[in-house]
């Protein structure tokens, strides 16, 4: 791990030649298919280059560190995974299922889908981009956060005024349409 936080590259081919199957193994028992465990594999080792300069081989064993960078991350993992909204968790959590639904509207699925996505287009672009990231693109209000270098408060609130600004706008369309 010393010879990873000084750069050499070498030392990062030795430590996946070492460690890939058993991290491949760990990540398929949780994981449900090979491709997440083979993408799981990959970003533990990008953790553990990132974190190489954190090892103390007088605090744990090497293979029990990695392990242990391992499980964090599939931990992690699955709770981003858990935290994500399915595509159509969008309607039921927000309450916008019922406005635009075809059996309470004149509105084809179709024609229902391009509203929201015109009224997505609307909004202001903090709210826009929030409620894109959460709800289109799958990613925690955390990371969206992180992503867009601002406060998660500042977040939470850009989508909490955005889905009642959709909310306002579809129920206004519904009742002229």
């Amino acid at each position: 791990m010393q010879r990873i936080a000084s750069g050499e590259e070498n030392a990062v081919e030795e430590l996946y030649d070492r460690f890939s199957p058993l991290i491949f193994k760990a990540s398929r028992q949780i994981l449900p298919t090979n491709a997440e465990a083979e993408d799981a594999v990959q970003e533990v080792y990008l953790r553990l280059w990132q974190t190489a300069d954190r090892y103390d081989p007088r605090r744990a064993k090497l293979v029990t560190w990695v392990m242990l960078i391992t499980r964090r991350h599939l931990i992690d993992r699955l709770r981003r995974k858990s935290a994500r909204p399915s595509p159509g968790k969008l309607d039921e959590s927000t309450g916008i299922a019922a406005d635009l639904n075809p059996s309470t509207s004149r509105l084809s699925d179709d024609e229902s889908a391009d509203l929201l996505r015109k009224r997505i287009g609307e909004l202001p672009e903090l709210q826009r981009t929030v409620i894109e990231r959460a709800y289109l693109q799958g990613f925690t209000l955390r990371e969206v956060a992180s992503q867009l270098d601002a406060p998660l408060g500042t977040v939470k609130s850009a989508l909490s005024r955005g889905l009642n600004r959709l909310r306002e706008r579809i129920r206004l369309d519904r009742s002229l349409g």
